[in-house]
């Protein structure tokens, strides 16, 4: 069975964007040593026009082989013309109910039983399935997350957009790696204790 892997940016105090969403403060943290690790750790991650940029596009996935994103981490891209983000993935999900056509064919909506399309995605053989983002989405599939890999940037906000609008619940994790960058990242891997 496929996992579903939360892999998200955070600042220091957790949270992903500002009030709004926005999230470009982020930019100023990926520094030459953090995209090198993320392409040899995760090149999937890296965006189809990213990886062209970076002289990765060929490079296969190692974790996931499906994205799964909700419309508010789908649209910045999508306002630039990016209609098919993760185009060298073997498929692309955005969870919205407010799109009523995809925008790019190899582009998939759900737009109705969240958990049951996720679990016939975790039943399919492959590689992962990486919950790209956002805080409204993590807290819909909070109870069918199998593991979680949050890149922790040096920078405190105060307030923003949460990983998680899943409510308070203590769910334990196990923690099964730590990462620290040059720069002051980390990367946190933690796998959820069933």
């Amino acid at each position: 069975m496929r996992k579903l892997t939360y892999f998200i940016a955070a600042t220091v105090d957790g949270f992903i964007g500002a009030p709004d969403g926005d999230a470009d403060f982020i930019y100023s943290y990926l520094d030459g040593e953090f995209v090198d690790h993320l392409k040899a750790e995760y090149p999937e991650t890296i965006s189809t026009p990213g990886r062209a940029q970076l002289g990765i596009a060929d490079v296969p996935p190692k974790h996931f082989d499906t994205v799964l994103m909700g419309r508010g981490t789908y649209e910045p891209g999508l306002k630039q013309g990016v209609t098919s983000p993760y185009g060298h993935m073997r498929e692309q999900y955005v969870v919205s109910r407010s799109l009523t056509e995809a925008p790019d064919p190899a582009v998939r909506l759900i737009e109705g039983d969240l958990v049951a399309k996720v679990r016939e995605l975790k039943a399919q053989d492959g590689l992962g399935i990486w919950l790209c983002g956002g805080a409204d989405l993590a807290g819909q599939l909070i109870d069918e997350i199998d593991a979680f890999v949050v890149k922790t940037y040096p920078v405190f906000v105060g307030t923003g957009m949460p990983m998680s609008r899943a409510g308070f619940g203590a769910r334990p994790l196990e923690l099964t790696g730590v990462e620290v960058l040059g720069g002051g990242q980390v990367i946190t891997s933690y796998a959820v204790k069933r």
